[in-house]
């Protein structure tokens, strides 16, 4: 039986504040995101700490090495952003982008079961490794972890809707 889905299970997070940045309340954010533009001027975002949430206003950001780096309208000095250190920034699923066919949200993997194309079942998929040139999907077996790259050649068919993934592993993939 499905029980209703609490607030926090319909956000995403997006980013997360590693440390705060000079004087002025702004703070410096790994994005968790492909679409850094969602802390663009006056955009809004949630704010999580420790499972309470509060809406932030983004003033003004801009890309500083692999972070970027925030000011909100409700920070207003180093205290203040010191606050909010590892805070996760959330935005509802609704807000999201739509992607082009056959790509996938992280999160969307994330517990997918998986099984080979016979059928015999490999397990769910408990974290993706992003390595520039194709993710690799990490899944938790009763025995093992197996390493799958999310290759065409690979990675026959994934069902949203059954939450499956279906693979064609090559030659001793599965015995690494």
């Amino acid at each position: 039986m499905k029980t209703p889905m609490d607030e926090h299970d319909k956000l995403i997070t997006v980013g997360k504040i590693v440390n705060s940045q000079g004087i002025k309340g702004e703070v410096r954010v790994w994005p968790l995101t492909d679409f850094s533009e969602r802390f663009k001027d006056n955009s809004t975002v949630l704010l999580d700490i420790n499972g309470e949430l509060r809406p932030l206003t983004v003033e003004h950001s801009w890309k500083h090495k692999n972070f970027l780096v925030v000011k909100f309208r409700e920070i207003i000095d180093m205290n203040s952003a010191k606050s909010v250190k590892e805070g996760l920034l959330k935005v509802s699923r609704d807000s999201l982008r739509e992607l082009p066919r056959d790509t996938f949200y992280i999160f969307e993997i994330l517990g997918m079961e998986v099984v080979t194309s016979e059928g015999f079942p490999l397990g769910r998929v408990k974290d993706v490794i992003q390595t520039g040139s194709n993710d690799v999907y990490v899944i938790a077996g009763q025995e093992k972890e197996y390493l799958i790259p999310a290759i065409r050649e690979i990675v026959k068919n994934i069902d949203r809707e059954n939450r499956l993934i279906t693979v064609e592993p090559i030659e001793g993939l599965l015995d690494l």
